[in-house]
């Protein structure tokens, strides 16, 4: 499933790229009063009407197939099995299986001491 998922990210992408591509080769609505004045519009390479018509179709098929691949990315990762609860489960597994650990010396049962008791040397000199 990941080969999939992969795929159609790629294919996502680059439809993206070209779509962005696409539009931004198009004429807006006012630019058909600069080609009567001689801006050369009309001798492109697809004539007057010729590079509307197939960049709009052009650019929507890119907009049907961006859908669907947004669609298809999303139903993938909407049901893609759960490998795990959160994150702290994964810890609490780790804990679960390391070995345990013997208290540390200068400590009861485990416990470090605190405050004045972990800094003070008279808690060990005999008086």
């Amino acid at each position: 499933m990941d080969i999939w998922f992969t795929l159609i990210l790629i294919v996502d992408v680059v439809v993206a790229l070209c779509m962005i591509g696409l539009v931004l080769l198009q004429h807006g609505k006012g630019a058909d009063v600069g080609a009567a004045f001689g801006s050369g519009a009309s001798g492109s390479l697809f004539g007057a009407s010729g590079s509307a018509n197939f960049l709009s179709r052009t650019t929507a098929i890119l907009a049907v197939i961006f859908f669907l691949t947004t669609f298809a990315l999303a139903y993938l990762v909407t049901h893609r099995p759960r490998v795990g609860g959160s994150v702290m489960d994964t810890v609490k597994e780790q804990q679960q299986t390391a070995p345990q650990q013997t208290p540390a010396a200068g400590t009861e049962s485990g416990v470090a001491k605190t405050g004045e008791q972990a800094n003070s040397k008279a808690a060990e000199v005999p008086k």
